[in-house]
């Protein structure tokens, strides 16, 4: 194996706690990184809410109107100020969440920059526990240099998080991909 290779058991280590057991979520919504915010659909659909955490864009990793999907669109944030994106991504092992993982980094990064780089995104899906914090964790490989056990890590010390264990495969190979870059030391 080579040290770019990474296993499902290192990462689900890095998930639980102490007792060796997942936390669910102690709070609806968590920034996990400046600015950027995870979490459930509870916030998603209360535009007050968003608008009291300065939320500028709505990630939306489980769009879709099925009980394990957050309904909402374009049309639910008009009039609001916040900018949309939907992805119509399921919480199943077989799901291929990283088909996405490109066009989510890119939203996450034009709502950082949005009002001047005051710009604040949400990312959710209905838990805020497995599709929206591997979209996020994917941003922090692609767009901030992490490798995924920083990645992951990072967000996991701020919200009570677990992808489900195909998301994480994939979490895997994208670090494969992108371990080349990070040969140099980097920061």
């Amino acid at each position: 194996m080579s040290a770019f290779e990474v296993t499902l058991q290192q990462l689900n280590d890095l998930l639980v706690d102490d007792s060796g057991f997942y936390r669910w979520p102690t709070k609806h919504a968590h920034e996990v990184y400046p600015r950027i915010y995870v979490g459930n659909a509870l916030v998603a659909t209360h535009i007050t809410r968003l608008k009291r955490l300065g939320i500028t864009h709505v990630l939306n990793a489980a769009q879709g109107n099925s009980s394990m999907h957050v309904n909402t669109n374009a049309e639910f944030y008009a009039g609001t100020g916040i900018a949309y994106h939907g992805v119509a991504a399921s919480d199943t092992d077989h799901f291929d969440l990283s088909v996405y993982f490109e066009e989510a980094a890119d939203f996450i990064e034009e709502a950082l920059a949005d009002k001047n780089g005051k710009g604040r995104v949400y990312v959710h899906c209905r838990e805020g526990y497995s599709r929206s914090p591997a979209l996020v964790i994917a941003y922090l490989m692609l767009r901030r240099n992490m490798d995924v056990h920083g990645a992951l890590a990072t967000v996991r010390q701020r919200r009570e998080i677990a992808p489900n264990d195909g998301f994480l495969r994939q979490l895997c190979r994208l670090n494969q991909r992108l371990a080349p870059r990070g040969t140099s030391s980097n920061k």
